[in-house]
Formats: structure tokens, sequence, C-alpha cells
């Protein structure tokens, strides 16, 4: 008899424990339920209903923007539409610490050396970017180029504008060096004629200014 009670009891504790756990997991449930799904079937509700602003929906459901096509940079026109003949005068190189105007010629042979400066013919035009190479007779056009230094201006005047350079380095090299002609990250003004200015016969050497473009106005 005592041991059927005993069971009684102990099936009577179970049931209530079973009976404790189902209870909370209904109210967990509805809590759940009456805090969450709620607000979201209303949401959906309105959004089916485009009644909700973009803003105002999830940032997962937010459709992404379009990124913008970004525009190509407008090329720029040409300065020159065609090169000189060589033997043309194509312009005027201005040194204003001489006072002096020179006769720019396109070709360095020793038949445009006689009329002027020499425009080296596999150098860029005057203002273009990279190197521009002029040269000239230390004896006639360059007689006094030696007085011209670091910091000095030589201005360029061709078709397309005028273009002023500032000079940045004065070297002096052996006549072969080739360094003078090569190509150049920016408009540049090379300068060169022969070294000493009072070498009597064939000078040794070449002295070179190495100018870069500060200024430039062009012909409209």
């Amino acid at each position: 008899m005592r041991a059927a009670n005993k069971n009684r009891r102990g099936n009577s504790r179970k049931q209530w424990i079973l009976l404790s756990l189902t209870a909370a997991v209904i109210l967990i449930g509805v809590w759940v339920a009456s805090s969450n799904f709620y607000p979201f079937l209303k949401g959906y509700f309105l959004y089916k209903t485009e009644q909700v602003k973009a803003d105002d929906l999830p940032k997962e459901e937010k459709t992404p923007p379009q990124e913008e096509e970004k525009e190509e940079p407008a090329k720029s026109e040409p300065l020159y539409t065609e090169m000189p003949a060589v033997g043309e005068n194509m312009g005027e190189l201005i040194i204003p610490k001489l006072d002096a105007v020179l006769p720019i010629i396109h070709g360095t042979d020793e038949d445009e050396l006689e009329k002027g400066v020499g425009h080296f013919a596999g150098s860029v035009m005057p203002g273009e970017n990279d190197n521009t190479v002029l040269s000239g007779h230390r004896d006639t056009v360059f007689r006094r180029l030696g007085e011209v230094g670091k910091g000095d201006l030589l201005t360029v005047k061709t078709s397309a504008g005028e273009f002023t350079y500032k000079v940045k380095r004065v070297r002096i090299v052996d006549k072969d060096d080739r360094t003078v002609i090569v190509p150049k990250p920016k408009a540049t003004l090379t300068v060169t004629t022969c070294y000493p200015f009072n070498y009597i016969g064939d000078a040794p050497r070449r002295y070179i200014l190495v100018a870069d473009l500060v200024e430039e106005e062009l012909n409209s």
C-alpha cells in the first residue's frame, strides 16, 4: 500500500513538472509572437501596399545604389597641327637676361645653325610635354649664354603661343654626351652650345641649360 502511494506521488510530481515546462514554452512563444511577429507582419503588409519608404526598410532589403558612370576627361587639342619643314623659321627664343631675341630654325645642321638657334628635329615642339632641345653656336647666337644660369627665364614664341621656362639646372658635359636629348616627364626646354666659350677650334664640351615650363599663353 505504501509503495502504491509513493508511486502515485512520484507520477503526480512528474506531471506537474511537465505541465510547468509546457506552460513556460507556451508563454515564451506568445511573448515572441507578440513582440516580433506582429511588427514583421505589419511591415510586410505595408511594404506590399507600397506604403513604406526605402529608408524605412531593413538595411539588408535596401537596393544598393548604382554607381555613377565616371566621365572621361576631355582630351586636349594638340598645340601644333603640323610640324615645320627643316630650315623653316618656327619662332623666337627670348632671353631677358641678355636682352636678346633670337630666331629659331627647325633643324640643327650647319645650314640651320647659320641662320639662328636650331631646334633638334627629334625633340618635341615648344610647349609640349617632354624635352624641347635648342642648339646654337657659341660664337654667334649664344656668345653670351654663359651669363644665363639657374633661376633665369627663357621664353619661346611660336605659332601655338608664348611659353616661358625657368632654368633649374646648368650642366657642363662632354661633347658626345647624349643625355641632353633624353625624354622628360614634363614640358622641359634644353638649350645647348659648345664650351668653353673662348675655346679656339672644336670645343670638347657642351654648356647646357635645363629649364621647366612655368607659364604659357596660347594663341586663340
